[in-house]
């Protein structure tokens, strides 16, 4: 009798960190396996950053170019600052996805494609004339060719599903193969699977079963000749959460209306890349939230002004499109100083533009973009998770200023996660809203010495009568003036209420020495990208420092003395050139612009290069 042959040992590679990207249909479930990928890899100690990319045509035809959805996500330890630059691992269901990703990835790289969808027609789809399975096309990489839909079927033959069924449940195939690779616990999904089917039971067992049965494929295939072991991020000890930049935006205006005791309203129209916002918040309407999807972002934003007066806090979110049909109502929230905070998940432009992708093009109409002077506090996140604190910064400077306060996310930010470590109550900043006198003494534009905000009377409290608009108000008094020594009077102390933000703002932190030959100036969602390539610049021994910027405006009052302790400055950012331009008018000295308009965010690859040739002369 023959003796079996011995079990093939398959070695462990422990790394700091890896990138990889699931792409394939829109209908493959692309975002639904990266994001469980991501929730098993938060669960499993690790930090992450993700970039969902979603195609900008709705319903784009199977298998084309133009339909390809991806998912990229790098985990590790606390060396992760971004999704990455080039995956390591392509997980391609289709032709078109690998075609559409090829160029991003290095020569070596593993790529894991679903062999079955690889007939002449998907082919032909993609501008294939010979399939690269076969001639020769990838010999440069790690190719791993797995007949997921015949073994998905196989998997599933008894289950009494439809064909079309069986096949939705491949992407889970896969997913258990890649949970296999990174030693990464099924649990966590299948809990998942139990819930988000819970109403179809025999769809939650089949694709329970074949993700264990992805799994168990990878233990036993020997195709596989390694696994790998993906070092832990040290955390400080808490509550975690997996979180999206629109969830964490979300949460933030939640927790700031319980801060206040107050309800919170939030008037929006839907729109990509925002809509998220509106679609949590509408599931804590039990919690004092008030949802309002209006019909136009006119009125989205106009409903939120009287829900300001009425005593709520209002808050209202859209992109960049819908900036610009808000920009007449924001300026009557200017003038009635009532608390609003405007969320503005930025995308690609002009117009429509590319919708689902990501940009920082909206930076100089949240500043400037009012007829009349008509000052605005505006600030941005810089990660997924700050998107939280952000949003809450801006609700208590919004109550405790009686101004809006623009809050500049994008879509890199919005689709992006990473783990949130949810605040004890006592780590939250406190809200203060200006006091009101007795109804005797009240005006409706009497001001506070310190802040020189208007009383917070909102409608129904006796003793608090007035009446707002968008007419001039006389000072104090709040009667509609003309007079033109008031208007002037009235515009000079809008704009130094605004002024008077920077008391809020902390100084400007420095990454790297305080002074030198190039500093790194950034804002918005490129924190990660600057943060990695300055790191791994001052490693290879280069004089460069970097520090980025929330508060866009005011700008922080120590950035000029801050940058002129550095012979060169350089600014990343995805537009023309917009903070460029504002620090070039603020400080009179002449940045180096690092500009790409994409719908692609910048990777830290493309900065380092950047920091390179500045300061090599290359």
């Amino acid at each position: 009798m023959n003796k079996s042959s011995p079990k093939k040992e398959v070695r462990i590679n422990e790394l700091n960190s890896i990138t990889i990207r699931f792409a394939g249909d829109s209908g493959d479930g692309i975002q639904l396996v990266g994001h469980q990928f991501a929730n098993a890899t938060a669960i499993a100690g690790n930090d992450l950053s993700t970039l969902p990319d979603y195609p900008s045509e709705v319903r784009a035809p199977a298998g084309s170019l133009g339909g390809v959805s991806g998912f990229q996500l790098s985990f590790g330890d606390k060396s992760v600052m971004t999704p990455g630059t080039r995956p390591d691992v392509l997980i391609a269901m289709n032709p078109a996805a690998l075609a559409v990703n090829i160029k991003n990835i290095d020569k070596g790289s593993v790529i894991i494609v679903n062999s079955d969808a690889f007939n002449p027609g998907a082919l032909e789809k993609a501008g294939y004339s010979a399939n690269p399975l076969e001639d020769g096309t990838l010999a440069n990489y790690r190719v791993m060719a797995i007949p997921v839909n015949t073994f998905t079927e196989n998997t599933l033959k008894d289950s009494g599903l439809a064909k079309p069924q069986i096949l939705k449940c491949k992407n889970f195939y896969m997913l258990g193969i890649m949970y296999w690779m990174y030693g990464l616990p099924l649990e966590p999904t299948i809990n998942w699977i139990k819930i988000k089917f819970k109403k179809t039971p025999e769809l939650a067992k089949a694709n329970q079963e074949v993700l264990s049965a992805g799994y168990a494929y990878s233990e036993a295939a020997e195709i596989f000749d390694a696994r790998f072991q993906i070092k832990k991020s040290p955390v400080a000890p808490g509550k975690y959460r997996n979180l999206t930049g629109n969830e964490a935006a979300a949460y933030a205006l939640i927790t700031a209306a319980k801060l206040l005791k107050k309800k919170l309203f939030y008037g929006s129209y839907p729109i990509t890349p925002a809509s998220e916002i509106l679609h949590t918040l509408c599931m804590h309407k039990a919690n004092d939230v008030v949802v309002f999807q209006t019909e136009d972002e006119i009125a989205a934003i106009c409903t939120s002004i009287g829900a300001a007066f009425a005593g709520c806090l209002a808050a209202t979110g859209t992109s960049g499109p819908g900036l610009s049909l808000k920009i007449e109502a924001m300026g009557l929230g200017v003038i009635v100083e009532l608390p609003l905070v405007i969320v503005n998940v930025q995308r690609s432009g002009p117009s429509t533009g590319l919708p689902t992708k990501t940009e920082q093009s909206d930076l100089l109409q949240a500043v400037y973009g009012r007829h009349g002077e008509s000052p605005l506090v505006v600030i941005a996140a810089a990660s997924p998770a700050d998107c939280f604190t952000t949003t809450l910064e801006a609700a208590r400077i919004a109550v405790k200023y009686m101004t809006p306060v623009i809050v500049l996310s994008n879509a890199y930010l919005s689709n992006g996660s990473e783990p949130f470590r949810i605040p004890k109550l006592r780590e939250l900043p406190r809200f203060e809203v200006p006091p009101l006198p007795e109804p005797g003494q009240f005006k409706p534009y009497m001001r506070s010495s310190e802040t020189l905000a208007r009383p917070w009377a909102y409608a129904g409290l006796k003793g608090y009568e007035h009446r707002i608009g968008g007419l001039e108000k006389a000072d104090i008094t709040g009667a509609v003036s003309y007079e033109p020594e008031n208007h002037e009077k009235m515009t000079k102390l809008r704009a130094e209420k605004i002024a008077r933000v920077v008391a809020e703002i902390p100084p400007t932190r420095i990454s790297g020495a305080n002074e030198g030959e190039l500093l790194v100036v950034g804002w918005g969602s490129t924190f990660g990208a600057i943060t990695q390539a300055v790191t791994e610049a001052r490693e290879m021994g280069l004089r460069v420092s970097s520090a980025h910027i929330k508060y866009m405006n005011p700008l922080p009052p120590d950035l000029g003395t801050v940058i002129r302790r550095f012979r060169k400055v350089l600014v990343p950012e995805e537009n023309l050139g917009q903070f460029r331009m504002m620090l070039r008018a603020s400080y009179l000295i002449e940045p180096i612009g690092l500009n790409k308009i994409q719908g692609q965010a910048l990777n830290s690859d493309e900065i380092l290069s950047k920091i390179k040739e500045i300061l090599r002369g290359n």
